[in-house]
């Protein structure tokens, strides 16, 4: 390991010269086994591997990320996958999976649109059934402590020899003081150490429902830890150990809270026996099939379901999943748990949440209108938790 790295350019082509380097002198905590990674990659690296190293030590499970452009578009715990899931994730015909495949699996399935060409964090060593799932998604690279000679071998094959493979020393710690340059100017702050747990969430349950079961609990970690390497505001829905929706980078936290709604609603549309049932032309790509999905649970169907559109995608047309059918099967979706990284100005967010199927809420509290969202959740039976701790990132 070296004390700095050269890199191609910055965020953007014409931001040279560029590179990472330790300003302690030590060496850097990375070694590069294959590729190049860029200025972007590492970010997305080393945010996604605080983030699964984080999960793991929260809940003793391993954990997966899948990152773009510096936010998670999905983040899991590796609990087993339904045959459902392992049919919606694509995953279905690679034989028996570990729990680090799984946990990739919900990370890359959760919103496999965001997910395209991510950078993928992993808590643990790269297995061959992580790497063979790894092998065939469009991604640009994937940071680990380590991986087994075949999986390391499976990984260098892709993108011609190129793929950008990272193994960090799990056992660096960083400086307590982190500095960053903007516009000539140093900004210093203490890292954000905050740990999160199980106390954090039962110690001030402020609704009529004080009851959140254990792997509740569980699920609220896990979208609180999401949050805390999500670029603000950010809003995160999670259920059964992986997010479901993350809401990333808005202004407004109304605007938050839907944009991840609408994620996790189109997550669970993918269940549907509507789309378990569309019969795609042999030799789609992935990321065409992905895209048509996409397409045929949004307003926009029409796109793919016109004559002379439909025939390039489908072997047989399938019939319109209706906004009424679609509500139907949404309301099938439930015990769904939500973040947030700050607090709920209004009760309008809880109204977004319930209609996600979300039961049980993590937010800071402190708001002038507290009393409007307690009450909203108690109008539903939503129980939730005011940390007192906002979870900003930047």
């Amino acid at each position: 390991m070296a004390n700095e790295m050269l890199l191609k350019y910055g965020c953007n082509p014409n931001q040279k010269p560029s590179k990472v380097f330790m300003k302690s002198g030590a060496e850097l905590p990375i070694k590069v086994l294959n590729g190049k990674p860029g200025y972007i990659n590492l970010l997305d690296a080393f945010n996604g591997w605080q983030l699964v190293k984080e999960l793991k030590k929260a809940t003793g499970v391993c954990a997966a990320t899948s990152f773009k452009h510096v936010s998670p578009a999905g983040a899991a715990i590796g609990r087993p996958l339904s045959d459902t899931l392992k049919k919606i994730y694509w995953v279905d015909d690679l034989g028996e999976l570990s729990p680090l495949a799984c946990a990739y699996a919900r990370a890359r399935g959760a919103d496999r649109m965001s997910s395209y060409g991510d950078f993928i964090a992993l808590s643990d060593e790269c297995d061959v059934p992580t790497a063979r799932m790894i092998q065939r998604e469009v991604s640009d690279g994937v940071i680990a402590p380590g991986y087994t000679a075949e999986a390391l071998e499976i990984l260098k094959s892709k993108r011609k020899g190129t793929y950008n493979i990272i193994r960090i020393d799990e056992s660096y710690v960083p400086e307590s003081i982190e500095t960053k340059d903007v516009y000539g100017v140093t900004f210093e702050q203490g890292r954000n150490e905050l740990d999160i747990n199980k106390e954090m969430i039962m110690s001030n349950i402020v609704t009529e429902n004080k009851d959140i079961p254990k792997d509740k609990m569980e699920d609220l970690i896990i979208s609180l830890i999401t949050l805390k390497y999500t670029q603000s505001n950010s809003v995160c829905y999670v259920k059964d150990g992986q997010a479901i929706g993350i809401g990333a980078g808005q202004q407004s936290r109304i605007h938050c809270t839907r944009l991840a709604g609408n994620k996790a609603d189109n997550w669970w549309l993918r269940q549907s026996p509507q789309v378990l049932s569309l019969d795609f032309v042999d030799g789609i790509r992935r990321p065409d099939r992905d895209n048509a999905i996409d397409v045929y649970i949004s307003d926009e169907y029409e796109d793919v379901l016109k004559e002379g559109e439909w025939q390039r995608i489908f072997k047989t047309k399938p019939p319109v999943f209706t906004r009424e059918e679609k509500k139907e099967w949404l309301e099938k979706n439930t015990d769904v748990c939500l973040g947030s990284d700050a607090f709920f100005p209004f009760g309008d967010n809880i109204e977004r949440a319930r209609k996600s199927g979300v039961c049980y809420i993590a937010e800071p509290g402190g708001s002038i209108r507290d009393d409007n969202v307690i009450e909203t959740c108690n109008k539903y039976g939503i129980a939730m938790s005011f940390t007192g701790i906002r979870l900003f990132h930047h």
